[in-house]
């Protein structure tokens, strides 16, 4: 079994994102011990925005094929996706530019899009700072909904999410959410496939 393991905070050891994927991939980990693992740090590691540059011969058409090879190859991808701004970080948005190709992993078909990325899980640490997935401001997340869809437009029907949310609402609301969210990744969270 291959996972792929996707952080993209700025915050580095101060991000709930990146603690949440730590914790699910220790855990995935430790139920499968022979686990093969590839970690991209989209934050250490950026990936140029696309512009008329990127054409064929340009440095980093190599390295766009090598971050699709590695969503292909992964059975299970944990991404890690604190909210920025309603959304997710351009530099995770920059990972998905690379790995939404037509032909690999959707293709149109005379009934529309058609999904090839198959049988993958994707398990999604969302972190966020305030109260998104209820109450007036679930209107405007465009993180989960967003990240819901890309995944499923190319073919993946499992799809989890480990939240946490309302983090800058308090130190107590901080603990809860984080508490909480591990308690997911400990108990409640899907056994691996």
């Amino acid at each position: 079994m291959k996972l792929l393991h996707i952080d993209s905070s700025v915050l580095g050891g101060h991000s709930a994102s990146r603690s949440l994927t730590a914790a699910i991939v220790a855990r995935l980990r430790d139920e499968h011990p022979g686990i093969e693992l590839v970690r991209r740090d989209l934050a250490a590691q950026t990936l140029p925005h696309f512009t008329p540059a990127l054409a064929d011969g340009h440095p980093c058409v190599a390295r766009n094929a090598e971050v699709l090879d590695e969503f292909l190859a992964a059975d299970v991808v944990v991404i890690g996706a604190p909210m920025y701004n309603f959304s997710i970080p351009s530099q995770l948005k920059a990972w998905i530019d690379r790995i939404l190709i037509a032909g690999k992993t959707f293709r149109y078909t005379e009934d529309g899009p058609q999904g090839l990325a198959g049988a993958k899980r994707v398990i999604v640490a969302s972190a966020r700072g305030g109260i998104y997935s209820e109450g007036p401001a679930a209107a405007i997340d465009f993180q989960e909904r967003y990240l819901g869809h890309v995944f499923g437009f190319i073919g993946v029907q499992d799809v989890e999410f480990v939240r946490a949310e309302g983090l800058n609402l308090g130190d107590a609301q901080r603990e809860r959410a984080m508490a909480d969210a591990h308690a997911m990744i400990a108990g409640v969270m899907q056994a691996a496939a």
